[in-house]
């Protein structure tokens, strides 16, 4: 049995960022750049207005002419004397020969004639080419996520495709004879079915591809023809079957099916039987059954992983300090991971932590880590904690 760091550090050292691929930019918001990008056009493009009002050549008096119109796509330019102006509106292109812009509500218009009521100077409101960014200039590093900003960054620039580090292709397995849909009649003996919906969740706000998804009985040929089809993916998450019960053919289907153990049991509560192994590129977590079990080794080992894979994270467990309220003793000598509220860097403890209730995951935005060598704390001690969102 392993400890928790130990664990982390074998999932990093098997597991490494997927190869990239060419994807539309409206479809790249969560993923990663693969590469770095330079600006192929200069921001503005052209000298544009940054006001509605008027373009004129500063310093040739209070009286102008307006000579014409300047709207957003029109690409005229205007030769300007000395006392004429352009009526231009915000993004519009600045004439060749003017050199600033003055607010609309700082003339007087009658006719073709206005007389600027507040002379700006020389220069103001507009905007150069390549004030923003210049063509040719580094503009977004290698290994940046893209989110919404970046996006319409991308596209200002003309973009329309990026190459990213692709998503992982995730499989989900879940094992048990007793498990039952939701929405059904629960049979006697029964339980439903909640960690395969439970797993589907927590990967929906990741950047991945969810591309098997099963529930199996309790038999040998079963677990191996499903094991055998998930290990189709980049990573391959199984719930439940991995203990020594005579009816958990999980560990013997993935060792005829050629995954190699990498380590088996964690020391720490919840989440012991713990199994991860590795097929060619093929990441494999055999999570414990018990739900809150399931989630808690997924949180902390098979998302780093995912993570890792598509570039948004390194594997590292992101422990902050904070100050328990309440007293805790630690009996089991494990490193413990308890659902708990955190609020302004204060620990609260819910009393429902065994491995089989979710009812205090549902209240908790963070697992206090008590390390296996730490058997008391008391109110007021600082403590460790990972903060997660479900």
């Amino acid at each position: 049995m392993i400890s928790v760091f130990e664990a982390l550090s074998i999932i990093d050292q098997h597991s490494e960022p997927l190869g990239s691929v060419l994807v539309p930019l409206r479809e790249s918001v969560g993923m990663v750049l693969a590469e770095d990008i330079e600006a192929p056009i200069s921001l503005p493009p052209f000298r544009q207005s940054a006001m509605d009002g008027y373009a004129f050549r500063h310093g040739f008096g209070e009286s102008l002419h307006v000579i014409g119109e300047s709207k957003a796509g029109d690409n005229v330019d205007f030769p300007l004397k000395e006392t004429d102006a352009i009526r231009i509106f915000t993004g519009s292109r600045v004439p060749d020969q003017a050199d600033t812009v003055i607010m609309q509500e700082h003339v007087e218009r009658q006719g073709d004639q206005i007389k600027l009521v507040k002379i700006p100077n020389p220069g103001t409101n507009v905007r150069p080419i390549g004030e923003q960014i210049k063509q040719g200039d580094m503009v977004l590093q290698k290994g940046t996520l893209i989110n919404a900003a970046v996006i319409g960054f991308l596209a200002g620039l003309g973009l329309a495709e990026v190459l990213v580090i692709r998503k992982p292709k995730i499989a989900i397995l879940v094992t048990g004879n007793e498990l039952q849909e939701p929405g059904t009649l629960l049979k006697p003996g029964a339980v439903y079915e909640s960690n395969r919906s439970m797993l589907q969740a927590a990967l929906g706000s990741e950047n991945v591809a969810l591309v098997f998804d099963a529930h199996v009985r309790d038999d040998r040929e079963s677990t191996f023809e499903a094991i055998r089809e998930g290990l189709q993916s980049d990573v391959l998450l199984i719930s439940g079957g991995i203990s020594v019960g005579d009816y958990d053919f999980v560990k013997e289907s993935l060792e005829k099916n050629g995954v190699e153990e990498k380590f088996y049991k964690v020391n720490q509560k919840p989440g012991k039987p713990l199994w991860f192994g590795k097929k060619g590129e093929t990441l494999v977590f055999a999570l414990p059954g018990n739900p809150a079990s399931s989630l808690t080794c997924f949180l902390i080992y098979a998302l780093a992983a995912i993570r890792k894979m598509n570039g948004t994270s390194q594997i590292e467990i992101g422990l902050k300090k904070g100050k328990l309220k309440g007293d805790y003793s630690n009996v089991f000598e494990k490193s413990l991971f308890l659902q708990c509220k955190e609020s302004g860097g204060v620990l609260e403890i819910y009393p429902k932590q065994a491995s089989s209730m979710l009812v205090s995951f549902t209240m908790s935005n963070a697992f206090l880590f008590v390390p296996n060598d730490v058997k008391e704390i008391r109110d007021g001690d600082e403590v460790m904690y990972i903060p997660f969102s479900l």
